[in-house]
């Protein structure tokens, strides 16, 4: 049995023939590299047999056989795998730590909220970063308060709380994501705009016109798209100056935002800018032949405008 144990097993081919009982049998072959891809093998398969294995597998002696049992757990979602996630999550190390909080994510069960709270304090940054992104796909209320305190401190995770209190949505995040608008890091400013966007709160629209003129053009993409999810008319003129941005994407998202708000003053301005197209005379001829009634050119230059392939590819 013991000879069996140690000969290196064929993970691949044990994983193109969906076969559960090998994988876990492999789990605790002598070499680690076996039982570390074992386990993501199983991950990927989702079998729910492999769950009680895949635990064990979290107290294996190696650190990377943790972490693909973490791994595969989540890809799993199997419920029974929450409290020994959440026991490696407040005592393993910091790598294992942040595949666990990766894991209670993907899971999604509301006992992982208080624990992936306190992981908002760990000493790892990415542990920190992780653990505020898995509450964002949580969704628990509970973390808006801890997620608003991270996002204003001088932590690297700032942006993954800027993107969990997005996904989350409640309103009381509005004010803080506003002022970290201003974040001298790019990526939370962007993370801020985006996440405004979502929760699509009028108060938010004059700081992301501000937006529309930030150096980072990734900023200024976000601002325009989120704009034109609050869809506040204030953002009208702002946007159709947005039309002669230096980046293609950030026209692009300033032309859809427009055709979302939907503001009768911006159909020229769409119309010249379709104009810069190559090949324009094809897009004015498929405008021309749809028969499209006056009343409804709008919402055909946006969807000429808005289709990407056809932007990106021919403006200048």
């Amino acid at each position: 049995m013991s000879e069996l144990r140690d000969k290196p097993p064929s993970i691949g081919k044990l994983k193109r023939k969906n076969d559960i009982e090998g994988l876990i049998h492999a789990l605790k072959n002598r070499r680690k590299h076996s039982r570390a891809r074992a386990a993501r093998a199983l991950g990927e398969i989702g079998n729910n047999i492999a769950v009680e294995p895949l635990i064990n597998a979290l107290e294996d002696a190696d650190e990377f056989v943790r972490w693909s049992a973490a791994h595969a757990l989540g890809k799993i979602g199997d419920e029974r795998a929450v409290e020994p996630l959440i026991k490696v999550l407040e005592q393993g190390n910091e790598n294992v730590r942040e595949d666990a909080s990766h894991a209670l994510g993907e899971i999604g069960d509301e006992r992982a909220v208080e624990p992936l709270i306190n992981a908002l304090n760990d000493v790892n940054e990415n542990v920190r970063g992780v653990s505020a992104e898995a509450l964002g796909e949580i969704g628990d209320v509970r973390a808006v308060e801890p997620l608003i305190d991270l996002l204003r401190e001088g932590s690297e995770a700032r942006w993954s709380a800027a993107d969990a209190l997005g996904t989350i949505c409640d309103v009381t995040a509005v004010e803080p994501l506003i002022n970290a608008l201003e974040d001298p890091d790019e990526s939370v400013r962007r993370s801020s705009a985006n996440a405004l966007g979502k929760i699509s709160d009028v108060r938010a629209t004059e700081p992301l016109i501000n937006k529309l003129t930030d150096p980072d053009k990734e900023v200024r993409r976000f601002a325009a798209r989120s704009l034109g999810e609050i869809g506040d008319v204030r953002a009208v003129e702002p946007l159709i100056r947005s039309l002669e941005d230096k980046d293609k994407d950030v026209r692009r998202f300033a032309a859809v935002s427009l055709g979302e708000i939907g503001d009768d003053h911006a159909i020229a301005h769409l119309m010249n800018a379709l104009k810069t197209i190559r090949e324009q005379m094809q897009s004015f001829d498929a405008i021309a032949h749809e028969n499209v009634p006056e009343g409804k050119q709008w919402s055909c230059c946006c969807r000429k405008l808005t289709m990407r392939k056809t932007f990106q590819s021919r403006v200048p």
